[in-house]
């Protein structure tokens, strides 16, 4: 079987600017991540903000079949020319785009799923979340317990100002009593997005098996398939069919007799 291709992008700042995420995620959260997903058996590559293009040039996007994007402290850096591209290669061919946790304010965020998904409640507090499987059916909540409970996080909380998912896979419960849909599934075009929401920066959340396991799963959810060849704008030319005409269709015995 073929490998999945993923690109894992990441601003990669705060793991160079403050020793305290230094010390969490020495390698970066992009090569947290691109580690387990090797050992899924996926062939993976990372890319950062300060690479030329963000390190996602057009070859880099056309050899990916999902993208995952971590973002949170300079999204408004991101090219726009760079958002167009991905969301191209999301829509119009089937890139798949995993989104994780602030990442919700992400320009392509933003433009694929056309509200302002920057509000929600915040709280930096390093609480307790308890993540709730809504949908054990779900592709992605395949090998799961019924809940996951993530020691630290930040807390997010509704009202989230993202359109109504077309699936739901998980709804977090944190300390201060605040709910949050955190694992949301879209389709955009020919592309499937999934929005994670666990992932802050100060806490090893990547490094947790079960949350490792949920990416695994939404990497394999958001790979395209093997679609058919579609032609858009102009349709394919009608082949014309000969047609012999009758001499004299009347003379056609019984054509116009009253049916008993």
């Amino acid at each position: 079987m073929k490998k999945i291709r993923v690109t894992v992008w990441n601003e990669y700042l705060h793991e160079v600017q403050f020793e305290e995420i230094h010390k969490v995620y020495p390698e970066g959260i992009h090569g947290c991540i691109a580690n387990f997903l090797k050992k899924a058996g996926m062939e993976v590559k990372t890319a950062t903000l300060r690479q030329p293009e963000h390190g996602l040039t057009e070859d880099v996007l056309n050899h990916t079949d999902v993208l995952i994007w971590w973002g949170h402290m300079a999204q408004d850096e991101v090219d726009d020319a760079v958002v167009e591209r991905v969301y191209k290669r999301i829509v119009m061919e089937g890139m798949g785009l995993i989104v994780l946790h602030s990442a919700h304010n992400s320009k392509i965020f933003h433009k694929l799923m056309g509200t302002e998904t920057v509000w929600l409640k915040w709280r930096e507090d390093g609480e307790k979340e308890v993540m709730w499987v809504v949908d054990p059916s779900h592709p992605i909540a395949a090998g799961l317990p019924e809940k996951i409970v993530l020691p630290n996080e930040e807390m997010y909380g509704e009202h989230f100002m993202i359109p109504q998912p077309d699936e739901q896979v998980f709804l977090s419960w944190f300390e201060g009593g605040e709910v949050f849909r955190s694992g949301c599934c879209w389709h955009r075009g020919l592309g499937k997005v999934f929005y994670l929401r666990c992932g802050h920066e100060a806490f090893p959340t990547y490094r947790i098996p079960v949350v490792q396991q949920i990416i695994i799963n939404a990497v394999h959810w958001a790979a395209p398939i093997d679609f058919p060849k579609v032609n858009y704008a102009f349709p394919q030319e009608i082949p014309t069919i000969p047609f012999k005409k009758q001499e004299n269709f009347a003379s056609v015995s019984g054509l116009h007799d009253k049916k008993k």
